[in-house]
Order: structure tokens, then C-alpha cells, then sequence
């Protein structure tokens, strides 16, 4: 399949690319790695007359860290320099190994951070060519008026699928926004809208430039559990990170878990810290944390594989992980 035609801009500064966007608001695409957009264009799942290339602006690759205060990673910063930092695999355990998932090495050398945070939902009914999604009528989510996985329903149920947001949660991520009045900094998990078509609160003249993980949550022992088709390149039919703080004797201080690939956006657990504080990690507690985890998990037929076996493998995961995490690996 062939690109739409579009123009290409090519930003070397924030605010350029913040007057392109204000410019051409409604007919331009933000593209930094391309892993996920160049795909939706060959499908015309997108068809801007603009493409906005980010990854000449300076700054937005820069990684930093900040003793007191903790580590900076700017959007284009790569999921393989993520990957390959010695101070994320020593600090940020439960970060690296969601990275270590996504897609294959190759793709990794060219998404970015802040394109795996704004990912698009995906769904079996709406990632496919023009020519198939035609034949079935279009979905709510592009083109249509009729949601196939919730007939009747007015919202998109396509699922969020991209692994990095999990691990950053369970960290107490924040990020950076640029627009045309200035910056904000916001809790990530302030980002999604649990709605498959809108599934971010970033306008359309908005840029993510930065993420900001607190030192307060360096050195936390982590792990992330994936479930997909394929051993490699798939995105998560189901995703859980956890994050602990251990004390003396492997006892938990602090705790957090999210889930991935289930829902329209990527969610923390609730209750989690408090099934874990004061206790050493034990697998009776990590079943615990599996039966909150499927309580807030909502799959539904936006994948080849069933709803019942993805909720139930979250529940699995989130129990495995919770064990992985409080053997203090990393």
C-alpha cells in the first residue's frame, strides 16, 4: 500500500512546531519515529495534508538527570537508548522492561517515548485496509456510525495498546506539554480519556515535549508481563507492570500496578499499596493483586483472542510480575 500524498515540515524548535500545528490545525499529523502512523497512512487511517517531522527539534532528544529531583526524557528521546541506559536498568527496572517488549529491536531504534505514550487504540475493526473496513460498513472510530465490538454503544471501545505507559505509571510519571499559550506539566495518568477515539487530552495544537520520572520512585524493583500473538513485534493483547519499594527483608513500603491492551486507556490499580504495605511479597498476595487487576480490566472483542482469556491472563500476569518484583529483580 502506497502513502496519501502530504507535505512534510520539518520543525527545528518547539515553537515552530507549535505554529505549524496552530497553522494547519485539522489537516496535519505529528510523526517522530513513524512506526505507527506510516502504517495508519498506507491504511488511510489517517490522510493529512501535513506531516510534522519532530525529530530535528532541538532538545527533544535530550536525556537527563537531576540528583534530588530525578530523570528527564525528552519525547524523541528512542525506546532503544531507553533501553540501553545503565542508570533506567539500575533505577527504573519495571521502565526497561516494558521497553524490552515492544515490537523488535529494529522498529525500537526508531519509535520514541512520547510515540509510544500517545499511541493510537487499536481494534480489530478499524486496523485494516480501506478496502476492508469499507466492506463491513466503516466503525465509530473512523468513517462510520456503528461501534461492531458494542452495537448500540456511542463510545470506541479500541483498545489502548502500547506497553511503556504501564511501567510509567506504576513510577508516578509526569509529562510536558507545549501549545500556543506556554507549557504544562501534568500526571500522565491525567493524559487518557478511557475513550477509544479521543484517547488523549492533547489538542490538536499541542505537543508532548518531555517526561519526568521522580526520583522518589528510583530504585523501586519492578517487572512487566506481556501476552500477544507472537514472541516479538505484536503490540499487548494484555500488559501489567508493577512497581514495588522494599524495605528491610523484602517487605513492601510502597506499591503500584497498571494494566495495558484491555482497556481504552492504560490504568493504575486501585488498592494495590494497601494489599501490599508491611508484607513480603507472597504469592498468596500476588493472586491478591491479580483479582483488583481483573476487576479494572474491560476487554472485549477488539482482538483475535477472546475477552475471557485476556481478563484471566491479566490476572495471571499481575500475580506472576508481583512475584518477579518482590525478589528484588531488576
Amino acid at each position: 500500500m502506497a502513502l496519501p500524498e502530504f507535505k512534510l515540515l520539518r520543525p527545528r524548535t518547539v515553537t515552530e512546531a507549535i505554529a505549524f500545528l496552530h497553522r494547519h490545525e485539522g489537516e496535519i499529523q505529528i510523526c517522530a519515529g513513524g512506526t505507527d502512523i506510516v502504517p495508519s497512512m498506507k491504511q488511510r487511517l489517517f490522510t493529512p495534508k501535513y506531516l510534522l517531522d519532530i525529530r530535528a527539534i532541538e532538545g527533544l532528544e535530550r536525556v537527563r538527570v537531576t540528583p534530588g529531583i530525578g530523570m528527564e526524557l525528552g519525547a524523541t528521546t528512542t525506546l532503544s537508548a531507553i533501553e540501553d541506559s545503565e542508570f533506567v536498568r539500575r533505577n527504573y527496572p519495571v521502565l526497561r522492561e516494558a521497553v524490552l517488549t515492544v515490537a523488535s529491536p529494529i522498529l525500537r531504534n526508531m519509535g520514541t517515548i512520547g510515540g509510544n505514550i500517545c499511541l493510537d487504540t487499536r481494534c480489530l475493526w478499524y486496523n485494516q485496509s480501506l478496502q476492508w473496513r469499507k466492506s463491513c460498513g466503516f466503525c465509530i472510530k473512523k468513517d462510520g456510525d456503528l461501534c461492531h465490538v458494542a452495537p448500540g454503544g456511542k463510545k470506541c471501545w479500541a483498545a489502548f495498546s502500547a506497553d511503556t505507559p504501564a511501567a510509567l505509571l506504576c513510577l508516578g510519571a509526569e509529562i510536558n506539554i507545549a501549545s500556543p499559550t506556554g507549557f504544562r506539566r501534568i500526571p500522565l495518568k491525567d493524559l487518557y480519556t478511557n475513550d477509544g477515539m479521543a484517547r488523549i487530552k492533547l489538542a490538536s495544537n499541542e505537543l508532548l515535549t518531555s517526561i519526568y520520572l521522580p526520583e522518589s520512585s528510583a530504585g523501586w524493583t519492578g517487572a512487566y508481563m506481556k501476552l500477544r500473538l507472537r514472541g516479538s513485534i505484536d503490540y499487548p493483547l494484555a500488559g501489567v507492570a508493577v512497581a514495588l519499594k522494599l524495605g528491610k527483608g523484602k517487605v513492601v513500603e510502597d506499591a503500584r500496578a497498571a494494566i495495558t491492551g484491555v482497556n481504552p486507556a492504560p490504568h493504575l490499580i486501585p488498592d494495590v499499596a494497601n494489599a501490599l504495605i508491611g508484607r513480603p511479597v507472597s504469592e498468596h498476595l500476588g493472586a491478591v493483586v491479580g483479582e483488583l487487576a481483573s476487576r479494572v480490566a474491560k476487554p472485549l472483542t477488539t482482538s483475535l483472542l477472546t475477552p475471557e482469556y485476556r481478563r484471566e491472563m491479566i490476572k495471571v500476569f499481575a500475580k506472576r510480575a508481583v512475584v518477579k518484583a518482590g525478589q528484588g529483580s531488576s
